[in-house]
C-alpha cells in the first residue's frame, strides 16, 4: 500500500509545524543538564528536541521535566531505535511505547532514521546503513507505512551518515530517498551534517547531493558537529554530535536554505555538552542565516 498517508487536520506546512514555519525560531537538543536552566530563565528558543528512547518510561525525572518544558515550548521527537531498515519486523512493544509518548506530549514533528539497529532479539547501539535496492526499498516502505499508521501522523525520515557502500546497491541514495517519500507519503528530515560526513567519506560532492535532494518533501533541518578521524590509511568524518558546527556545514546550510527555503532548524548536541547559552548562540546564528535567505527571496 503506497502513497496512502496524507497529513490531516489544519496544518498545511510540510514540516508539521504551525502554518508559518518561517516564524519558528531554531531549536536545540534537550538534555537533562539544561532542565533547570530552561525552567529558571525561559530562554528565547523556537523548540526543543528529544530522543524518544530517553523518555519512554511513564515516570521518573525525564518525563517529569519534559512535561514542564512542554508547557512552555514546542517540542519535536526524534526516534533513534525504531530500526526502519531492519530485515526483521518492527518491535510491537516499542511501537506501542513510542505512540504513548507521542500522544502524551504532542510533538510538532516525529522523525526517524533511514537505518537499522536491530536483528531479531538483538539490538545494537548504532544507526547502521542499508543497501539501496528494490528489496530494501520495499521493506523500508512497509515499515514506514506501519509506523505512520500506528502513530496516525506523517513522519519525517532522516538521510543517513554513512561510512561504507554496498555492492548490492543498484540505485543512488537520492533515488532511494525520493522513491521512499513518494511511495509512503512521509516527509524528510534533511541533516546537513550527515551530507557533509557521507560525501566526505565517499568522495562525492555535497553540493550536487543537496541540489538533487527532493526539496519539496523537507520538513525540518538538522545541524551538528562532527569529528575528523585522520587515519594514516584513510581519513573519515564521524557524525559524533560532540563539537560545534564547523564552517563547512554552515556553508552547506546556507546553500540548503537557498534550495528548500526557510525551514525549522535544530542544533543537535549529544556529547561534550556546552552551556545552554553556547548552544543557543548556534541557534541564533542559524536564525540569522534564515533571515538572510528570506531577505534575498523578497
Amino acid at each position: 500500500m503506497f502513497s496512502r498517508f496524507k497529513p490531516s487536520g489544519s496544518r498545511t506546512s510540510a514540516s508539521g509545524f504551525p502554518l508559518a514555519p518561517s516564524n519558528v525560531q531554531s531549536g536545540v537538543s534537550l538534555k537533562p543538564a539544561y532542565y533547570h536552566d530552561i525552567l529558571a530563565h525561559r530562554p528565547p528558543v523556537g523548540f526543543f528536541e528529544i530522543h524518544a528512547e530517553n523518555y519512554l518510561s511513564e515516570g521518573g525525572p525525564g518525563p517529569f521535566y519534559l512535561e514542564k518544558i512542554r508547557s512552555l515550548y514546542p517540542i519535536t521527537i526524534h526516534g533513534v531505535g525504531m530500526s526502519i531498515g531492519s530485515e526483521t519486523p518492527l518491535d510491537q512493544e516499542h511501537l506501542i511505547r513510542v505512540k504513548s509518548l507521542v500522544d502524551r506530549f504532542e510533538p510538532e514533528v516525529f522523525s526517524e532514521h533511514l537505518a537499522w539497529s536491530s536483528h531479531g532479539p538483538s539490538y545494537l547501539n548504532d544507526l547502521l546503513p542499508v543497501a539501496y535496492n528494490k528489496r530494501t526499498l520495499n521493506r523500508v516502505c512497509d515499515h514506514i507505512d506501519q509506523l505512520q499508521d500506528h502513530l496516525k501522523r506523517r513522519i519525517l525520515i532522516e538521510n543517513p551518515s554513512t561510512y561504507v557502500a554496498f555492492k548490492a546497491s543498484d540505485m543512488t541514495e537520492i533515488e532511494f530517498i525520493s522513491e521512499m517519500a513518494a511511495r509512503t507519503g512521509c516527509g524528510l528530515l534533511l541533516d546537513v551534517n550527515n551530507v557533509e560526513v557521507s560525501c566526505f567519506n565517499h568522495d562525492t560532492n555535497p553540493l550536487e547531493y543537496l541540489n538533487d535532494f527532493p526539496h519539496h518533501e523537507v520538513g525540518q533541518i538538522h545541524l551538528a558537529g562532527h569529528t575528523l578521524d585522520e587515519n594514516p590509511i584513510r581519513s573519515f568524518k564521524i557524525d559524533s554530535h560532540d563539537a560545534p558546527i564547523d564552517q563547512g556545514v554552515w556553508s552547506l546550510y546556507q546553500h540548503t536554505l537557498g534550495l528548500v527555503g526557510d525551514m525549522p532548524t535544530l542544533i543537535e548536541r549529544d556529547g561534550n555538552l556546552p552551556s545552554l547559552a553556547t548552544l543557543l548562540q548556534e541557534a541564533e546564528h542559524a536564525d540569522a542565516l534564515r533571515k538572510l535567505i528570506k531577505k534575498e527571496a523578497v
